[in-house]
């Protein structure tokens, strides 16, 4: 194409005698050219040239703004040139008398300034009135831009401050809002120091909450909220209370607006104000004006307290208390599940601030427990979870039944939440106590995999309620005992679960002297294995069994004894000789030197093997973390774009871990989430090269990079939902991979699909966003950015100048952080199996439905997973099948069972192949259009290799 660089030149520079417009033909071949890495230097400078020469000479507004795409993408792509480039552009930008053409010129200069930070000075010579000029022009998206980025330019603060509270009466409602946006920002900047400055912007925001555009008053809530705040720390210690109160009220007004994103705004408000009266709190719970609210002098009103700021409030800005009457009912109670989740957060903080407020507001929490949402339900589990460690969780009788009812949910995430509640809880009397077993005991019955968890939980109330457990066990005797054949049923997991219970009494405070039977501890130490898996993080199995020993032989357990060191394993390690035997017997002296022997002999076998999966398990351990590590560290080689060691040293880290993989002693689902972070790191890296300054010898296959972006895509979609049990701390490196992804297929003009991957984005930012405020986790710096950045990118989406140096700094913020695996993860996956279809095909009549009678085996896969089965001869001839888990059987680890697949549309064929396979729906992700063949509404991820069934049409008789 260089070679016909003269003819674009000359086809750039032919200027029409009429209009001077720009060839467009010509501006496409120059742009092949600029973003080509494979393009010389020479031609690049003689592009340069060439279109700074055409910048001075037309005045047509298209052309110009072709122009300037042009030069920023030569600044972008060929940093050398990139300050020739900022001061062609700047002096251009002196010499125009368009408002939107120098704002396209000043988008260009400030993101050539944040990418090259050596020109960040030249920007310190345009004056404050040159930017606000910009905002007085005709043009309303110039005037909405300008206060978007208007904190990217050299502009003083109080000057910023008071365009913002200009343009806030502006006609239209986005300028409007967006100046509301830059006021929110500036309070957060903690330059505004002036009391009566201060109370004017909260007024400002507390007038635009009556605004007729539903995004302005959004904008106004979250203003009211931070002007506010600032408000309530300007002000005298006495008044602190007050205008805090003024605050949280105005911000009640706003909880039964018309739209829905004011409601969650003005929530969202609600749970960051850090001081309330008790008595406007308790009024929000209740839609009845309280006698207390009555009483009460308007809050904002002309008194003393205006006096103490100096300033004067008009008079529409009082506000009655008796306004918050009901907002958290009416939050709790709204028919978006969005609303009712923001009211449920808010709790979550407000009722740290009075033991009261919080009694109250449960009885409204409970009634949540009920919603359709399964967030809003977890959301309101987390406020109750968060009340009971601050100890304001005071549960009632009348409150059991609904909240054990959770410990049968469909959703894992509910259960365990649930659980974690009645750690902490403290139950007032033994019905409610029964309750509470009875509920665990009917949760493990339904769910059995549980067991674990739900061992630790009895545990532990058996620990804080000592003296119910001594009476449960009573009661429950019968079951724990041996039958009238002597026989004891340790297969019942009913019975290990109160065996569990039973032995927490003796460390209860509440018992001094435990009467728990001694022969009960006995019977424990059969469930060694069980119990101390589900207790590992109280004590490990060596403690536990020294415990067991001593309390089984002793009539009485005295608690004067402390068995608290225990725990932290201070007493030695059991040997061999204090083993229980499942009769309730100890090894005793007087016993036969045989008879020891015996009893000791399966303890002697086993212990060889454990020592063994013990030393393997840690060696594997050590290994994976050592490998994670290692390849934070190569980040830095992706970085200088030595590609050859980094895919040397991923090479080998999988050679070490593939040492591993015949060894039936390592989790295979561990090593498997290793390799598949390898292939993702790997396909980051053929990537990222593609972003790095191209060198001579380097050259790329058209369409390379979209096809490798594909497959990044596809690793960490499998990553994403192919694995259960990751931490939230794992699950947010993967979103950030994934974040960081869409970034780079945005960066590339050439590559399609811009609105979908936007979408996607948005969608992953609120999900990690999400993550964050549940696990309190600080976001990388990268997602940081990346959130501030998103409105922008959405606003250039259209190709704008300014768009290649935002990605281009977001992707410079991004850096590969070590992983973590701080526990195991399921692998979800499946197999597929037709005995005898490769020796003899399945018979069919062409026209005529056939069915299939396919093994299938999944492993880890969990009953809220929904699972598709794909059959397909080709792209034109597909059919799904749903696959209905409840009638599977067996458990989530491994479920085995033959599914009669049916096939309607079979050709017209003498035989055929027919390809099956095992798709998972993945539930956060957009929908996808397949709907035609009767499939899934969401994208799949396939959990297992495609299986060839032959078909073989019935010969004719």
């Amino acid at each position: 194409m260089e070679q016909h660089l003269g003819s674009v030149c000359e086809c750039i520079l032919s200027l029409s005698t009429n209009d001077k417009r720009l060839n467009l033909r010509a501006l496409a071949s120059a742009r092949s050219l600029i973003i080509n890495s494979s393009t010389s230097d020479s031609t690049i400078s003689a592009l340069f040239e060439t279109l700074t020469r055409f910048l001075q000479l037309t005045t047509e507004p298209r052309a110009l703004h072709h122009t300037l795409k042009l030069l920023s993408d030569i600044a972008f792509h060929h940093s050398r040139l990139s300050g020739l480039v900022f001061h062609s552009v700047r002096s251009h930008l002196l010499r125009s008398d368009s408002t939107r053409l120098s704002a396209e010129s000043l988008a260009v200069l400030s993101s050539i300034a944040e990418h090259d930070r050596s020109l960040a000075s030249a920007m310190d010579d345009l004056d404050d009135r040159f930017f606000v000029s910009l905002c007085f022009g005709p043009s309303v998206s110039v005037r909405s831009w300008f206060l978007s980025n208007a904190f990217r330019f050299p502009i003083r603060p109080y000057v910023l401050l008071t365009v913002m509270l200009g343009f806030t009466k502006d006609p239209y409602p986005y300028v409007r809002r967006v100046a509301l946006d830059g006021l929110v920002g500036l309070s957060k900047s903690s330059v505004i120091e002036d009391c009566g400055v201060i109370e004017g912007c909260y007024c400002r925001a507390v007038e635009l909450l009556g605004d007729a555009e539903d995004s302005v008053r959004c904008a106004a809530v979250h203003a009211v909220s931070e002007w506010g705040k600032m408000l309530v720390a300007s002000v005298q210690e006495m008044n602190k209370r007050y205008w805090s109160d003024a605050v949280f009220v105005r911000l009640c007004s706003m909880v039964r607006d018309m739209s829905m994103e004011v409601r969650v705004a003005a929530f969202d408000a609600l749970g960051k104000i850090g001081v309330v009266s008790e008595d406007i709190l308790l009024q929000t719970l209740s839609k009845r004006v309280l006698g207390i609210t009555k009483e009460k002098k308007p809050l904002g009103q002309c008194s003393a307290k205006r006096k103490s700021l100096g300033q004067y409030i008009p008079k529409h800005f009082d506000i009655q208390a008796c306004v918050a009457a009901g907002a958290f009912v009416h939050g709790l109670e709204d028919e978006f599940y969005e609303v009712r989740w923001s009211a449920c957060h808010s709790l979550h903080t407000l009722t740290i601030l009075s033991a009261k407020f919080a009694g109250e507001a449960l009885n409204l929490l409970m009634d949540v427990l009920n919603d359709d949402s399964l967030n809003v339900r977890l959301r309101a589990l987390e406020t109750m979870h968060h009340m009971a460690t601050c100890d304001h969780l005071k549960v009632q009788e009348t409150h059991m039944h609904m909240f054990l009812g959770t410990l049968v949910d469909n959703s894992t995430f509910i259960r365990s939440t649930a659980r974690k509640i009645l750690r902490l809880m403290k139950l007032h009397d033994l019905k409610m106590f029964q309750s509470s077993i009875d509920g665990l005991l009917e949760n493990l019955e339904v769910y059995p995999q549980d067991e674990a968890d739900i061992f630790s939980v009895l545990f532990d109330i058996g620990r804080n309620h000592g003296n119910f457990v001594v009476c449960i066990i009573k009661k429950f005797s019968q079951e724990i005992e041996p039958s009238c054949e002597g026989r004891l049923d340790f297969d019942s997991v009913r019975v290990a679960a109160l065996l569990v219970l039973a032995i927490s009494a003796p460390l209860s405070e509440a018992q001094k002297v435990c009467s728990i039977p001694s022969r009960i501890f006995s019977y424990a130490v059969t469930l060694l294995g069980r119990i101390s898996h589900a207790l590992k993080d109280v004590m490990n199995q060596n403690t536990l069994l020294a415990y067991l020993s001593h309390c089984s032989k002793s009539t009485i357990v005295d608690n004067s004894e402390s068995f608290f060191p225990m725990i932290e394993g201070d007493i030695p390690n059991c040997s061999c000789i204090d083993m229980i035997s499942p009769a309730g017997m100890s090894l005793q002296q007087g016993a036969s030197e045989n008879e020891n022997q015996k009893r000791l002999e399966p303890r002697k076998s086993a212990t060889p093997l454990l020592d063994c999966q013990l030393e393997v398990h840690s060696e594997v351990a050590k290994s994976i973390k050592l490998i994670l590590l290692k390849i934070n560290d190569i980040w830095f080689l992706v970085q200088k774009g030595c590609m050859a060691e980094v895919l040397r040293m991923l090479r080998s880290f999988r050679e070490e871990l593939a040492t591993y993989m015949s060894d039936s002693l390592v989790s295979a689902d561990t090593l498997a989430f290793t390799f598949q972070y390898l292939r993702v790191v790997k396909l980051l890296a053929k990537v990222w090269e593609h972003f790095l300054p191209p060198r001579k010898t380097q050259s790329y296959r058209i369409g390379e990079l979209n096809l490798l972006l594909g497959k990044l895509d596809r690793n960490l979609k499998e990553m994403r939902y192919r694995f259960r049990g990751l931490s939230k701390e794992e699950e947010l490196h993967v979103l950030e991979l994934i974040l960081v992804t869409c970034i780079l297929r945005l960066s590339k003009v050439e590559i399609c699909c811009h609105n979908a991957t936007l979408k996607k984005l948005s969608m992953i930012i609120s999900h990690a966003e999400f993550l964050h405020k549940e696990g309190s986790i600080e976001p990388y710096n990268f997602v940081v950015e990346l959130k501030k950045s998103l409105g922008e990118i959405d606003t250039y989406n259209d190709g704008a100048s300014c768009r290649p140096f935002l990605l281009k700094r977001l992707l410079e913020s991004f850096s590969l952080k070590q992983f973590r695996l701080s526990g195991s993860p399921k692998h979800i996956k499946a197999e597929i199996d037709l005995p005898g279809n490769d020796t003899e095909p399945l018979p069919f009549i062409s026209g005529l439905p056939v069915g299939i009678p396919l093994e299938i085996t999944l492993y880890n896969v969990s009953s809220e997973n929904r699972l598709w089965l794909r059959m397909i001869v080709h792209e034109q001839l597909m059919e799904f099948v749903f696959l209905d888990l409840n009638q599977s059987g067996g458990c989530d680890e491994v479920r085995k069972f033959t599914f009669m697949a049916p096939f309607y549309r079979t050709p017209k064929a003498m035989s055929l192949t027919l390809r099956v396979c095992i798709g998972m729906e993945c539930l956060f992700e957009d929908v996808n259009l397949i709907t035609d063949c009767g499939g899934p509404t969401r994208e799949l991820v396939y959990i297992c290799q495609e299986k060839e069934v032959y078909l073989g049409m019935i010969a004719k008789t």
